[in-house]
């Protein structure tokens, strides 16, 4: 028994040897006794178990688009281990790239892959503010050419309302800019968006736009839609052209039913009425250039006004001279709604 046990030993320290030999200088021994590295898979960052990540597939997204396979990924186990560190690099370089054009967002939103990749400006995402781009318009310097809908699609876009009789157009109204255009309606009127967008805002502001929503759309611009009796949609909602997105009404700051309707690029204002023929309810054009004389009217709303307080002023008369919250006056001038007001006291009103 101890001869055959010795003579096992023997053999497999002599196979042992030969094992060793043949790994030093190749040949078949070489793949039968080496020690082989797991096969790791490297998925793109969208692809990663997250609660970010899962509402993106949840939505349509993927990891298909990085644009490489586990097979370009990882080099040959006989590769040169620079060209495996190489491919490494480049794997890391692109997994990165692909992260900074994932969307910031406030809250927990299902957004589909599709509107991440399509333009710089989708790197942001915020449902709480109209304008979080922080892109002066008194400082835009470039000509940007937008196409507003495809002219050989049917439903590219749609008139927000069946009748568009303006009420108060953009432009100075009373010390203060009014940033949009209103259009008259009748409270429980359709209300519908414009162009194929998603929903990024939906709130209620009590002393400006009352029930709003603001819909993001594919080239860039942005449509809002004020004074809403009824929402139809939720923040991250996939809209159509042509559906009904709320319903019209007289909430917020407004002196009777109607829709104020804005135009915005990078979160700033653009007069709708160069954009849309309110009174044949259609698109004036089918695309946009976008330039400094867009923004022209912002020296003119960025004038600041005040107002010389007299004998028997309040603020609640001085707010609604100018059209401006009593909360803005006090933000504005640094008092409190309980402040005495001095008769000569200048008063910032815009």
């Amino acid at each position: 028994m101890k001869n055959i046990v010795s003579s096992l030993i023997i053999c497999l320290l002599m196979v042992g040897a030969t094992a060793a030999h043949a790994q030093k200088k190749g040949g078949w021994f070489r793949n039968l006794f080496r020690a082989k590295s797991p096969v790791v898979e490297y998925v793109a960052p969208d692809t990663l178990q997250s609660s970010f990540t899962d509402s993106l597939q949840n939505f349509g997204g993927g990891g298909e688009e990085l644009g490489l396979d586990n097979e370009e990924l990882i080099a040959d186990e006989d590769e040169d281990p620079e060209v495996k560190k190489g491919l490494l690099e480049l794997f890391e370089e692109t997994a990165m790239a692909e992260k900074k054009v994932m969307v910031e967002v406030s809250d927990d939103l299902k957004i589909s892959k599709e509107w991440l990749s399509l333009h710089e400006y989708y790197s942001l995402w915020d449902s709480w503010n109209i304008n979080p781009y922080e892109v002066d318009p008194g400082k835009f310097a470039d000509t940007v050419h937008l196409q507003l809908y495809d002219s050989l699609e049917i439903g590219g876009w749609s008139p927000p309302l069946d009748d568009t009789p303006i009420t108060s157009n953009f432009g100075s109204r009373r010390y203060r800019w009014h940033y949009g255009t209103d259009i008259e309606l009748d409270k429980g009127d359709s209300v519908r968006t414009m162009f194929d967008g998603i929903v990024r805002i939906k709130k209620y502001d009590p002393s400006g736009y009352g029930y709003y929503l603001l819909v993001r759309h594919k080239n860039g611009l942005e449509t809002l839609y004020g004074h809403l009796s009824k929402q139809l949609v939720e923040v991250g909602d996939v809209v159509e052209a042509g559906e009904v997105i709320a319903l019209g009404g007289n909430t917020g700051r407004s002196s009777g039913p109607h829709l104020h309707f804005e135009f915005r690029y990078e979160g700033n204002p653009i007069n709708p009425e160069k954009i849309y023929n309110f009174e044949d309810n259609e698109l004036a054009m089918d695309s946009l250039s976008i330039s400094p004389a867009t923004f022209a009217y912002v020296k003119e709303a960025r004038k600041i006004h005040f107002h010389r307080v007299r004998s028997g002023d309040t603020l609640s008369e001085i707010s609604n001279r100018y059209g401006v919250s009593i909360n803005q006056l006090c933000r504005l001038n640094g008092i409190r709604r309980n402040s005495v007001l001095r008769i000569g006291q200048r008063l910032r009103v815009n």
